[in-house]
């Protein structure tokens, strides 16, 4: 049996283990989940109701991280950590803040103003459902952006924490990137392929999976701030594409 991967196509997590498995050329089957009523179905299968999950046969890994632990393990060709130890652990303290810091930032910012927009949201959330989920998604949006609010703890004032997040770590980025085509070493590693998948909801490569909006749909003030950051995401995007 190949690999089951339980995911939401808009996640940029689950995009680091999409990414992961087609850098290392194995094939799999994605379950497609909507955000809410995933929770019976993961929770059917692993601990937590978080994705994404993976299922080997008899074995399950939850969380981007320890999915990209057992492939390394299960899958060495294409080995994504360097062998060197001091390397490794490079790598493991950028995906580890990348992992904490970045990702919440990134989907506290976006969803903030993408959720005063319901026709540009739903259809990203509900990606690869029936066209009825969408629909019953759209009837109920005003439950589904308060309760997404509450438990990601989405507001002004964290978004604009958020913000400041995303602008400190992109300039760290940035910084590295300016004197090295890698973050760790002189290959490509998992500290690369988190940065650039954490960020693409950011820059919206075709290759991520799901029909992003036109850039004139988008909320202003996520074009307006992207805009200021469009060299360190341009770099981004350039690596995405020349490795995803």
């Amino acid at each position: 049996m190949s690999i089951v991967l339980y995911q939401f196509p808009i996640s940029h997590y689950c995009e680091k283990v999409r990414w992961a498995l087609a850098y290392k050329s194995i094939s799999y089957e994605k379950i497609n989940l909507l955000p809410g009523a995933h929770i019976r179905a993961v929770k059917g299968i692993a601990l937590e109701s978080s994705v994404p999950v993976i299922r080997d046969d008899d074995t399950v890994v939850q969380g981007s991280s320890q999915i990209l632990d057992y492939l390394d393990k299960r899958f060495p060709n294409r080995s994504l950590m360097p062998n060197e130890p001091s390397l490794s652990a490079e790598v493991r303290d950028w995906e580890e803040r990348l992992d904490r810091i970045a990702g919440p930032a990134v989907r506290c910012f976006c969803y903030h103003h993408l959720l005063q927009q319901p026709s540009l949201v739903v259809p990203m959330l509900a990606a690869r459902q029936p066209f009825y989920m969408q629909w019953g998604m759209r009837l109920g949006f005003k439950k589904v952006e308060r309760v997404m609010r509450q438990w990601m703890q989405i507001n002004a004032e964290t978004a604009l924490k958020a913000q400041k997040d995303m602008e400190d770590i992109l300039a760290e980025l940035w910084r590295t990137y300016s004197r090295s085509r890698f973050l760790v070493g002189d290959k490509f590693t998992r500290a690369d392929l988190t940065a650039c998948a954490i960020f693409a909801p950011l820059f919206q490569p075709t290759q991520y999976g799901i029909s992003w909006p036109d850039v004139e749909q988008m909320p202003m003030a996520i074009t307006a701030w992207v805009d200021t950051q469009k060299d360190v995401l341009q770099s981004l995007a350039l690596r995405y594409e020349q490795n995803r």
